[in-house]
Order: structure tokens, then sequence, then C-alpha cells
């Protein structure tokens, strides 16, 4: 399968070495997990299939195989109802696959790049650029790669710079 005829799906079984997410947005509700974004709020137990999710399998396999899957997520606090569930059960239960991730907290400072984009970077060659409607629905996701990848290269740059492990975050912020 060439690079141009893959589908986002394709590139995380395929990437070679990282995987790198920026999380742009403070609501991803309408996206996937949805059953279990209502079981937090209403306060009850993760459901099995949450736990279990293949997500957890992906990351896991890569995880094992030597590769590197990480994110960094921009936030502000207060904290919306949809981020308390990513964090509180979505990030802590990827992290036991092996996910890594890191929060960059604007509570108190500017934005340092407020024109980027949500996108997968795969071994900084190609990307999927995430595109989602207003209420946190995932809408599809356009793969770039060549001289736009550049661009995103220097957004996950200035993120890490400025992120926090979100071990370190969550122990100070978390709720």
């Amino acid at each position: 399968m060439t690079t141009s005829s893959k589908k986002l799906g394709d590139w995380f079984d395929d990437f070679e070495r990282e995987a790198f997410r920026l999380e742009t947005l403070d609501d991803y509700s309408k996206s996937g997990g949805v059953d279990a974004y209502q079981a937090f709020l209403a306060g009850k137990p993760q459901p099995a299939d949450y736990q279990t999710a293949d997500w957890m399998t992906t990351v896991g396999d890569a995880v094992r195989s030597g590769k590197r899957m990480y994110r960094v997520h921009i936030l502000s606090r207060p904290l919306t109802e949809y981020l308390r569930f990513e964090l509180s059960w979505g990030y802590r239960r990827n992290m036991t696959a092996g996910e890594e991730f890191f929060i960059l907290d604007l509570t108190d400072q500017e934005h340092p790049m407020p024109d980027a984009p949500d996108f997968w970077l795969f071994d900084d060659r190609v990307a999927g650029i995430m595109e989602y409607d207003d209420e946190g629905r995932f809408l599809g996701s356009e793969l770039v790669e060549g001289d736009q990848i550049s661009r995103l290269l220097a957004y996950r740059d200035a993120a890490m710079a400025q992120a926090v492990p979100f071990s370190d975050w969550w122990a100070k912020h978390g709720e």
C-alpha cells in the first residue's frame, strides 16, 4: 500500500517509530466513547467495553514493539465536563497500555500557537489533520505529507517544549 493510498487508520499499524497527537479541543464527546462519557457524567463505573477498547490493543501492540505513542493536549482550567472525563478516565486508562500524555495548560498564559490544528503525526513524515464540528463530532481527516509537515513539526516541538507530563499536571490540578 503506498503512502497516498493509505487512510488515517492504516498509519496506526504502519508507523515505524512514533505517532504524535496534538489535541486542541475541549470537547470530543460526539467522536467515540459516548456510552463511557454518559456513564462518567452519571457517576457510574467505567463500562467493561471501554476498559478493553480496541485502542488499548493498538497502543499496547505499538509500544511493545518499541514504538512511541504520545500526545499533548492544549487546555485551560476549569476543565470542561468532557475534559474531566477524557483526562481522568481516558488518559489514565491509555497510560496502562503505554501511551504518553502531556498537558499544555494555558490558564495563566497566552496561547503560543492559536492557529495549530488538531492532528496526528506519524514518523515526522505524514500527518492526519483532524476535523471536528462545534459539538466535538469527528468529521474526517486529511492526510498531508511533504512541504506541509514542517509546519506540523514546529507545532509539535513548540507544544512539547512547553507541556508538562500529564501525571505531574494531574497531581497538581486533577479532580
